[in-house]
C-alpha cells in the first residue's frame, strides 16, 4: 500500500520505518525537513518533503497517489489532515483528538459520513495511550455479561535533572492544559485537573505510585461502545508530578502559551545521546493498565490487562534511539495499519474493531517486546475504592 506519513519526529520516523519493513510504499513529510532527516538517520534513502500541516493543499500536493494518509502531528490539526485524506480519497489515521470545539466528542466523528461516501475508513486514537487501552478494554469486556466501571492507569516517568520531552511538545502542553473528561453515573462531564489522587501498584519494577486525573480520549470513546456507569483515565510519575507542581505554581496555564524550557522540543537520536552522556537524562519508562470491574454470570468480577514497555536504556541496548512512549505508539500504529479490516468505510476508533483484529493486534504488541499480563478474579459486589 502507498502511504504518506504527515509528522517526521520521534514517532513518525519510527512508524515510517515500520510501515517500511511489512512492505509498504512509504512516503512522508514534515515543516522541517532537516530535522525529521535527524529523527530518520543519514542513512535513510526516504525523501522528506517540506509540508506545512496547517496547508490543506500543500498536504494534498504532497501526498498525491497514496491511499493511506498517517497524521503524526499533533491532534490540533486533525480536521485539516482529514479533509486533505477526502480530497486524496485516502484511507486515514491518527493517534489522538483535540476535543477543543466539543470537549466530549472526537472532531473526527464530523467526517463519519463523508468517508462513508467516499468508500474509505478513518481509524483515530490509533496509538498506545490511546489506542492499545482502547483494545484491552474492548478485550475485557468481551468476557463479562455487564460492565460496571473501567479504570484506564498509566505512568510516565522521565527520569532527568532537566525537562525532556518523551514525545511532541506541543502534544504534551496540550494534554497538560486539557480538563480531564471522566464518565459517572452515565454522564460525561469535567473532572478537577490533576485530581482524584490515589495510590496505584503497576507491576515491577515500577511499584506503588500516585496518579491523579488527566486528559485520556479514551474517556471520551469507550462509554459510547460499551455499556457502563463509570471510567475515568489517571496518570502517575515524575512528569505528571512535575505539571502538577507547575500547575499549583500558576505556571501551567493555557493562556500563558508553550514554554520552551518547560516543554523542550522532542530530542533528536543524537540530542538523546548527549542527554544521557552529560548525565543530564538517566532513563525514561512508559507502563499502562487497564481495569474493568463487571459481572460475569452472577459474579462480580475485575479483569485487569497490564501493558509494561521497554525502558529507554532497553532500547537503547537494541540500539533502537527512542523514547518508551515514541517506541510503543509507533510500534501500536504499524499494527493499527497491519490488521485494519480495507473492506470498513467511516470513522472507527479501536474498541470498534472486529474481535479477530483486536486479538491480532494484541498477540502482535506481546511479540513486538511488549510484556502483557492479563488476570481474572472474583472481587465483592461493592467495588473496591483505593
Amino acid at each position: 500500500m502507498k502511504v504518506f506519513v504527515l509528522g517526521v519526529g520521534a514517532t513518525g520516523s519510527l512508524l515510517v520505518k515500520l510501515l517500511t519493513r511489512q512492505g509498504h510504499q512509504v512516503s512522508c513529510g514534515d515543516r522541517d525537513p532537516v530535522r525529521a532527516r535527524d529523527f530518520l538517520g543519514a542513512k535513510s534513502a526516504i525523501i522528506v518533503q517540506q509540508v506545512n500541516a496547517r496547508n490543506l493543499r500543500g498536504i494534498v500536493k504532497a501526498a498525491t497517489g497514496c491511499q493511506l494518509l498517517i497524521n503524526a502531528c499533533p491532534a490540533v490539526f486533525n480536521n485539516i489532515v482529514m479533509r486533505a485524506a477526502l480530497k486524496l480519497r485516502a484511507h486515514y489515521l491518527d493517534t489522538a483528538s483535540h476535543l477543543r470545539a466539543s470537549p466530549f466528542r472526537p472532531e473526527q466523528f464530523h467526517f463519519d459520513q463523508q468517508f462513508r461516501e467516499n468508500n474509505r475508513w478513518a481509524l483515530i486514537h490509533a496509538g498506545a495511550a490511546p489506542g492499545l487501552t482502547n483494545l484491552l478494554t474492548a478485550q475485557a469486556a468481551a468476557q463479562l455479561n455487564r460492565v460496571d466501571k473501567v479504570e484506564v492507569r498509566i505512568y510516565e516517568e522521565t527520569a532527568s535533572d532537566a525537562p525532556v520531552s518523551q514525545w511532541s511538545a506541543e502534544s504534551s502542553f496540550d494534554e497538560a492544559v486539557s480538563r480531564p473528561r471522566i464518565y459517572r453515573e452515565g454522564r460525561f462531564r469535567f473532572g478537577a485537573r490533576f485530581g482524584e489522587r490515589e495510590l496505584f501498584h503497576f507491576p515491577a519494577p515500577i511499584g506503588r505510585v500516585g496518579v491523579v486525573l488527566a486528559a485520556q480520549d479514551e474517556v471520551v470513546t469507550i462509554p459510547r461502545t460499551i455499556s457502563m456507569k463509570q471510567m475515568d483515565a489517571k496518570i502517575g510519575g515524575m512528569d505528571i508530578d512535575r505539571l502538577r507542581r507547575w500547575y499549583r505554581q500558576g505556571k501551567l496555564r493555557q493562556s500563558r502559551g508553550l514554554s520552551p524550557e518547560r516543554f523542550p522540543p522532542t530530542p533528536t537520536p543524537i540530542a538523546m545521546a548527549t542527554l544521557v552522556q552529560q548525565g543530564i537524562l538517566h532513563n525514561e519508562r512508559f507502563a499502562l493498565a487497564v481495569l474493568v470491574y463487571g459481572d460475569n454470570q452472577g459474579r462480580s468480577c475485575l479483569i485487569r490487562w497490564d501493558a509494561l514497555f521497554p525502558s529507554m536504556f532497553e532500547l537503547r541496548r537494541r540500539r533502537i534511539p527512542s523514547s518508551p512512549i515514541a517506541w510503543g505508539t509507533a510500534h501500536l500504529t504499524a499494527l493499527f495499519v497491519k490488521y485494519m479490516p480495507h473492506e470498513r468505510s467511516g470513522v472507527y476508533v479501536p474498541e470498534t474493531l472486529p474481535d479477530s483484529a483486536r486479538r491480532d493486534i494484541v498477540q502482535a504488541a506481546r511479540r513486538s517486546g511488549i510484556r502483557l499480563t492479563h488476570r481474572v478474579r472474583s472481587i465483592s459486589s461493592e467495588l473496591p475504592s483505593r
